[in-house]
Protein backbone atom coordinates (compact mmCIF):
# COMPACT_ATOMS: atom_id res chain seq x y z
CA UNK A 1 0.00 0.00 0.00
CA UNK A 2 1.37 3.07 -0.76
CA UNK A 3 1.13 6.56 1.78
CA UNK A 4 0.82 10.07 0.71
CA UNK A 5 3.60 12.50 2.00
CA UNK A 6 2.15 13.20 5.67
CA UNK A 7 5.01 16.04 6.24
CA UNK A 8 4.66 19.52 4.95
CA UNK A 9 7.53 22.01 5.55
CA UNK A 10 5.80 22.61 9.13
CA UNK A 11 3.31 20.59 9.72
CA UNK A 12 3.02 16.60 10.32
CA UNK A 13 -0.47 15.06 9.98
CA UNK A 14 -3.04 11.97 9.23
CA UNK A 15 -5.99 13.07 7.73
CA UNK A 16 -8.56 10.49 7.33
CA UNK A 17 -11.99 9.97 6.21
CA UNK A 18 -14.50 7.31 6.16
CA UNK A 19 -16.47 8.17 2.73
CA UNK A 20 -19.93 6.69 1.39
CA UNK A 21 -21.77 7.86 -1.76
CA UNK A 22 -24.33 6.28 -3.79
CA UNK A 23 -25.46 6.27 -7.92
CA UNK A 24 -28.38 8.84 -8.66
CA UNK A 25 -31.70 7.33 -7.07
CA UNK A 26 -29.60 4.71 -5.31
CA UNK A 27 -29.77 2.65 -8.26
CA UNK A 28 -28.17 -0.80 -7.85
CA UNK A 29 -25.44 -0.27 -10.59
CA UNK A 30 -22.53 -0.80 -9.22
CA UNK A 31 -21.99 -4.45 -10.59
CA UNK A 32 -19.90 -6.48 -13.15
CA UNK A 33 -17.75 -4.41 -15.77
CA UNK A 34 -18.36 -1.39 -14.41
CA UNK A 35 -17.72 -2.73 -10.60
CA UNK A 36 -14.54 -4.61 -11.78
CA UNK A 37 -13.20 -1.11 -13.78
CA UNK A 38 -14.37 1.30 -11.00
CA UNK A 39 -12.04 0.57 -8.26
CA UNK A 40 -8.71 1.56 -10.25
CA UNK A 41 -10.46 4.42 -12.09
CA UNK A 42 -10.75 5.18 -8.10
CA UNK A 43 -7.11 4.73 -6.97
CA UNK A 44 -5.70 6.62 -9.89
CA UNK A 45 -8.34 10.03 -9.41
CA UNK A 46 -7.10 9.73 -6.06
CA UNK A 47 -3.37 9.33 -6.47
CA UNK A 48 -3.99 12.42 -9.02
CA UNK A 49 -4.84 14.44 -5.89
CA UNK A 50 -2.03 13.36 -3.93
CA UNK A 51 -4.75 11.17 -1.58
CA UNK A 52 -5.10 7.02 -0.89
CA UNK A 53 -7.68 4.72 -1.11
CA UNK A 54 -6.21 2.53 1.91
CA UNK A 55 -9.94 0.71 2.13
CA UNK A 56 -12.89 0.51 -0.03
CA UNK A 57 -15.73 -1.81 -0.83
CA UNK A 58 -18.38 -1.44 -4.18
CA UNK A 59 -21.54 -2.51 -2.87
CA UNK A 60 -24.06 -2.53 -5.58
CA UNK A 61 -25.85 0.73 -4.55
CA UNK A 62 -23.12 2.56 -2.51
CA UNK A 63 -19.72 3.01 -2.27
CA UNK A 64 -17.88 2.81 1.21
CA UNK A 65 -14.01 4.29 1.31
CA UNK A 66 -11.73 4.79 3.62
CA UNK A 67 -9.46 7.42 1.82
CA UNK A 68 -6.51 9.38 3.42
CA UNK A 69 -5.41 12.86 2.11
CA UNK A 70 -3.28 15.63 2.08
CA UNK A 71 -4.03 18.48 4.56
CA UNK A 72 -3.57 20.69 1.28
CA UNK A 73 -6.90 19.33 -0.18
CA UNK A 74 -10.37 19.50 1.47
CA UNK A 75 -12.25 16.75 1.29
CA UNK A 76 -15.21 18.00 -0.06
CA UNK A 77 -12.94 18.94 -3.32
CA UNK A 78 -11.64 15.33 -3.28
CA UNK A 79 -14.56 13.69 -3.47
CA UNK A 80 -16.30 16.55 -5.88
CA UNK A 81 -13.27 15.75 -8.27
CA UNK A 82 -13.43 11.54 -7.58
CA UNK A 83 -17.09 11.55 -8.48
CA UNK A 84 -17.24 14.00 -11.43
CA UNK A 85 -14.41 12.13 -13.12
CA UNK A 86 -15.65 8.87 -12.32
CA UNK A 87 -18.44 9.57 -13.78
CA UNK A 88 -17.50 11.26 -17.03
CA UNK A 89 -15.45 8.15 -17.41
CA UNK A 90 -18.57 5.61 -16.75
CA UNK A 91 -20.10 8.07 -19.39
CA UNK A 92 -17.63 7.17 -22.01
CA UNK A 93 -16.90 3.60 -21.19
CA UNK A 94 -19.62 2.07 -19.93
CA UNK A 95 -22.22 4.04 -21.66
CA UNK A 96 -20.35 4.73 -24.45
CA UNK A 97 -20.89 8.30 -24.73
CA UNK A 98 -18.02 10.20 -26.77
CA UNK A 99 -19.29 13.88 -25.86
CA UNK A 100 -21.20 15.83 -24.92
CA UNK A 101 -21.08 15.45 -20.90
CA UNK A 102 -22.39 18.55 -19.41
CA UNK A 103 -25.34 17.32 -17.53
CA UNK A 104 -24.20 13.94 -17.09
CA UNK A 105 -24.44 12.83 -13.52
CA UNK A 106 -23.85 8.91 -12.33
CA UNK A 107 -23.48 9.87 -8.61
CA UNK A 108 -26.04 11.36 -6.64
CA UNK A 109 -24.99 14.92 -5.07
CA UNK A 110 -24.43 14.25 -1.84
CA UNK A 111 -22.07 11.75 0.21
CA UNK A 112 -21.46 10.84 3.79
CA UNK A 113 -17.96 11.65 5.46
CA UNK A 114 -16.39 11.17 8.80
CA UNK A 115 -13.19 11.44 10.37
CA UNK A 116 -11.22 9.00 11.23
CA UNK A 117 -9.46 9.03 14.43
CA UNK A 118 -8.70 6.18 16.88
CA UNK A 119 -11.16 4.00 15.35
CA UNK A 120 -9.45 3.36 12.22
CA UNK A 121 -9.26 -0.06 12.76
CA UNK A 122 -13.11 -0.12 13.54
CA UNK A 123 -13.70 1.29 10.34
CA UNK A 124 -11.56 -0.83 8.19
CA UNK A 125 -13.53 -3.53 9.67
CA UNK A 126 -16.61 -2.14 9.14
CA UNK A 127 -15.73 -1.45 5.38
CA UNK A 128 -14.32 -5.28 4.75
CA UNK A 129 -17.65 -6.69 6.41
CA UNK A 130 -20.13 -4.19 4.97
CA UNK A 131 -21.58 -6.98 2.26
CA UNK A 132 -22.07 -9.98 4.74
CA UNK A 133 -23.98 -7.69 7.09
CA UNK A 134 -25.98 -6.40 4.52
CA UNK A 135 -26.56 -9.90 3.32
CA UNK A 136 -27.08 -10.56 7.36
CA UNK A 137 -29.78 -7.97 7.68
CA UNK A 138 -31.57 -8.63 4.78
CA UNK A 139 -32.07 -12.62 6.01
CA UNK A 140 -32.87 -11.62 9.39
CA UNK A 141 -35.78 -8.72 7.67
CA UNK A 142 -37.18 -12.13 5.56
CA UNK A 143 -37.29 -14.63 8.48
CA UNK A 144 -39.24 -11.85 10.74
CA UNK A 145 -41.46 -10.48 8.01
CA UNK A 146 -43.05 -14.14 7.96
Amino acid sequence: MTTIPNHLNHSTCECKYHAVFTPKYRKKALYGLIRKELKDVFHRLARQKECVIEEGHLMTDHIHMLISISPKHSISQILGFIKGKSSIWIAQNIANKQRNFVGHKFWARGYFVSTVGADEKTIRSYIQNQEAEDKLLDELSLFNRQ
